[in-house]
């Protein structure tokens, strides 16, 4: 069976619709120390059916940058991920809420979501000045995900004790995921 690649371009230079155009993003280094955790793309509908292509084996996710300009140059992988590397899909729904991030259902602060796209607050806000209404898709690099923090009215986040099970760093509850 052959293996279908899915190109996903990172920047590795602010566009120059950004206040801090030309400058160096640092993406491809951050999604190699994980400090980069995901990006945000439109079309959900796309991005989940090519995720459970690559959750079905069937595909790879190829990351690239632009040689020069955007759309005028070549492009070159920095990464080949595929479902062993942890990478996953999640859903952002009403992503033109500027008080939080709906991802799965949980009510996640912007500045985390900024965050975890490698981004500092203002950064981030800059680069999504324009908020479409439609569900965006949280392309995961790790295995980190949203809809891994407690429902309790703590909303920390979970982690896998030593027989791999998730529990409440807060509430000390087990969760399911």
């Amino acid at each position: 069976m052959k293996i279908k690649t899915y190109v996903l371009t990172v920047a590795k230079v602010f566009p120059k619709t950004h206040k801090r155009a030309g400058e160096p993003t640092n993406f491809p280094s951050s999604i190699h120390h994980g400090t980069k955790k995901h990006t945000i793309r439109s079309n959900y509908d796309l991005w989940k059916k090519r995720f459970e292509k690559i959750d079905a084996g069937e595909a790879v996710l190829s990351i690239r940058v632009w040689e020069g300009k955007p759309y005028n140059s070549k492009q070159r992988e920095i990464f080949r991920l595929n479902k062993s590397q942890g990478i996953g899909i999640e859903k952002l729904e009403n992503p033109d809420n500027l008080l939080t991030a709906a991802i799965e259902g949980k009510l996640i602060d912007w500045k985390d979501v900024a965050t975890n796209d490698g981004l500092n607050f203002w950064d981030f806000c800059h680069w999504f000045k324009t908020r479409q209404k439609e569900p965006m898709a949280v392309i995961h690099f790790t295995d980190f995900r949203y809809n891994r923090f407690c429902s309790c009215e703590m909303g920390t986040p979970c982690a896998l004790d030593v027989n791999k099970k998730w529990f409440c760093t807060q509430c000390g509850k087990n969760k399911k995921f």
